[in-house]
């Protein structure tokens, strides 16, 4: 088994989603390492954990917030590349063997990442209005050889995030161990992409929809829609790409789109 690469599941609570998960990042054309990281450790996990013989890392500062949970789980293992695998979503066969295969390519990436479909009610759409719109941002980094360029990795973030967090691979040798790091609750992946757009270093984007991304109303990120903590996170975010005033008009139409989503659902 390589050594070279790890899927981190990363586990919260008691999911029905979680075997699912774990049985999609075992049954990889090319064998890697898996573990199951958590901050709510519970007879659930340690059931699957043992049905599957995997090892469990458990954070020992939980609480702190969803950021410095995927900070420790993208930091809890010895590995040349660790993708977090989001206990509700599901990998295909080839994701591994292709990452590596890219890696090989191009040791110098900060993020190896894939496309992906959704999965909503057990469903999978490969492809919705939400879905073109990334792709189109993601044009430019389907030239591996130019996805070094600072301005070509931030045209991926300049209208929101483009990049799927479940999708991507850390290449731990060229990141910070404190990339998702901060008190956003709905954007910390898309604060992590722009911190390590700044960085040395490709964004290698595979074309192929190698996971699948669940959608559904109970997860966090439909409550923080709600609520309205997204609205006020994503002008932060904006701002770092674009001066105040058109940060603003952006957020407001983005904001409006969200909004008319949610009253169609």
């Amino acid at each position: 088994m390589s050594k070279l690469h790890t899927f981190v599941v990363l586990a919260y609570k008691e999911s029905d989603k979680l075997e699912e998960c774990i049985k999609s990042v075992l049954n990889q054309s090319k064998k890697t390492n898996v573990v199951i990281a958590t901050s709510t450790p519970n007879k659930h996990i340690d059931k699957l954990a043992k049905k599957y013989k995997l090892e469990i890392k458990k954070n020992p500062n939980p609480g702190k917030g969803i950021g410095y949970d995927f900070d420790f789980a993208s930091n809890c293992v010895d590995s040349e590349l660790i993708t977090i695998a989001h206990q509700d979503d599901i990998y295909e066969k080839e994701y591994a063997e292709k990452v590596i295969e890219m890696y090989k390519k191009f040791p110098k990436a900060t993020i190896i990442f894939t496309d992906y479909y959704e999965i909503k009610e057990n469903k999978k759409e490969y492809t919705n209005t939400n879905l073109k719109i990334k792709r189109i941002l993601l044009f430019p980094l389907r030239f591996n050889r130019i996805s070094k360029f600072k301005f070509i990795k931030r045209s991926a973030l300049r209208f929101g995030t483009a990049i799927g967090c479940p999708a991507v691979t850390f290449v731990t040798k060229n990141v910070p161990e404190d990339k998702f790091k901060c008190e956003l609750k709905s954007n910390v992946d898309w604060y992590a992409w722009e911190k390590l757009s700044k960085l040395k270093g490709n964004f290698i984007y595979i074309k192929e929809k190698l996971m699948g991304h669940r959608i559904s109303e109970e997860t966090t990120t439909t409550a923080i829609i709600n609520d309205g903590i997204r609205t006020k996170e994503d002008l932060i975010m904006f701002k770092k790409f674009w001066p105040t005033p058109i940060a603003k008009l952006i957020n407001k139409f983005y904001s409006l789109a969200e909004k008319n989503n949610s009253s169609k659902e």
